[in-house]
């Protein structure tokens, strides 16, 4: 084990995106009516070494859809999808596993995301089972010390821990197993705006220690500025908008854009026509 304050290990990176979807079309088929309907319709999207990249919409926009289907956890329909240099139109399930580890997600619901039965302790062994190689790097007292958790939060249950705690344990597990990628999806709805603030800026500093690219997936506009610096802006299963967070919040061409701007509590931006 590596000592207290060692830091987050990492191999060299390669040049080439962590994540390349191209043309991207997901279909869902209503099985009473037999309806189809298009979630995620010809998205294209790159994510570097490194990156902050945001998928901005309202709900039912498609982008929690685009993001399991870019990391091979949801269906994925037609397009072409580079993760970590490997198609998985042509990958295998044990090379998709394989890749599990370089791929974290970070889900809206923290306490669904652990299980009930499993002390926060008994969770972090059974990953270090699965994957002793990638996970001897760190302690658990320290790694929870990475998240901002006292080390008793060990032997504590889900049921036992406030939602950001839960929100912390889950940054901590996937922290541990070294990814490439993080996906965050919607992590801090439904916390407490102080408690969201301390999620937001813990994703910030793992991301600038251990030069994971992020994805985050949000209808916070003031999240994603806070947090990322390219954003895609989606509606109704297309990506209107894209670009630097600053040219999109100050600039907007969308009228989409420019009405989640405007919907914004206490907005301080303004689109320029």
């Amino acid at each position: 084990m590596r000592g207290a304050g060692a830091p987050h290990p990492r191999t060299s990176e390669p040049e080439n995106p962590v994540l390349v979807v191209g043309d991207l079309v997901v279909e869902h088929r209503n099985r009473s009516t037999g309806e189809v309907f298009r979630a995620v319709d010809h998205v294209s999207l790159s994510i570097a070494p490194g990156a902050s990249v945001a998928v901005v919409g309202e709900s039912g926009s498609g982008k929690t859809t685009l993001a399991m289907a870019a990391t091979g956890l949801g269906a994925r329909g037609t397009g072409d999808i580079r993760l970590l240099g490997h198609s998985l139109s042509t990958i295998g399930r044990r090379e998709l596993r394989r890749l599990r580890p370089e791929v974290q997600v970070v889900f809206q619901d923290p306490h669904g995301s652990l299980d009930p039965r499993q002390s926060v302790r008994s969770g972090l062994r059974e990953l270090r089972a699965l994957q002793p190689r990638r996970t001897s790097w760190i302690e658990d007292a320290e790694l929870l010390g990475r998240v901002r958790l006292a080390p008793e939060i060990l032997d504590r249950y889900p049921h036992q821990l406030s939602g950001g705690q839960a929100q912390r344990v889950c940054i901590a597990r996937a922290l541990l197993m070294r990814p490439r990628l993080i996906v965050a999806d919607e992590p801090t709805s439904g916390l407490d705006v102080s408690v969201q603030a301390d999620v937001l800026a813990l994703l910030q500093e793992i991301r600038a220690s251990t030069g994971a690219a992020l994805l985050m997936i949000s209808h916070d506009l003031a999240v994603v500025r806070s947090l990322c610096a390219e954003v895609h802006v989606m509606y109704r299963g297309q990506v209107v908008e894209a670009g630097p967070c600053e040219q999109v919040f100050v600039a907007p061409v969308h009228e989409y854009t420019r009405e989640l701007l405007a919907a914004m509590p206490g907005a301080r931006w303004r689109s320029r026509r």
